[in-house]
């Protein structure tokens, strides 16, 4: 077995961690992509700019980035819409639950040693781990 350093991945990882810390010295908010989302819903104008410059650039910066690397997007799936849309729902009321997604709590929180994005970030991936192991082992 011979180790190789995931260069991309770093890169990636550098990059999540530079602009999140952009974010937080220059406009005093956290990187949360459920929190920028969830603002961009509500009815206050004060905010809106700078949290569709984010979507935005984080649309843009995926599909250049794909584009770049020479990624697959895919165009078709193999699953239910209605399956989909259950599954996007879902994550939407963890995020409200949970007060923020993987990137707000493992990104943002744990950069700031907040305890509860700690707790938080360690039952994503236990979750996470346990929902392969299922699909993988239990569900074929």
């Amino acid at each position: 077995m011979e180790f190789t350093i995931p260069w991309s991945s770093l890169f990636g990882g550098m990059l999540l961690g530079i602009s999140a810390s952009l974010l937080l010295l220059f406009n005093g908010k956290i990187a949360g992509i459920s929190g920028i989302v969830s603002g961009l819903m509500k009815n206050e104008s004060g905010d809106r700019g700078w949290r569709w410059l984010f979507v935005i650039g984080m649309v843009i910066g995926g599909v250049l980035g794909a584009k770049a690397f020479g990624a697959h997007i895919p165009t078709q799936y193999d699953t239910n819409l209605l399956l989909l849309l259950l599954g996007g729902l879902f994550v939407g009321i963890g995020t409200k639950i949970g007060n923020g997604c993987t990137s707000g709590h493992g990104i943002c929180g744990i950069g700031r040693l907040s305890k509860r994005s700690i707790i938080a970030t360690c039952v994503f991936m236990l979750v996470s781990g346990i929902t392969v192991f299922v699909r993988l082992h239990l569900v074929g």
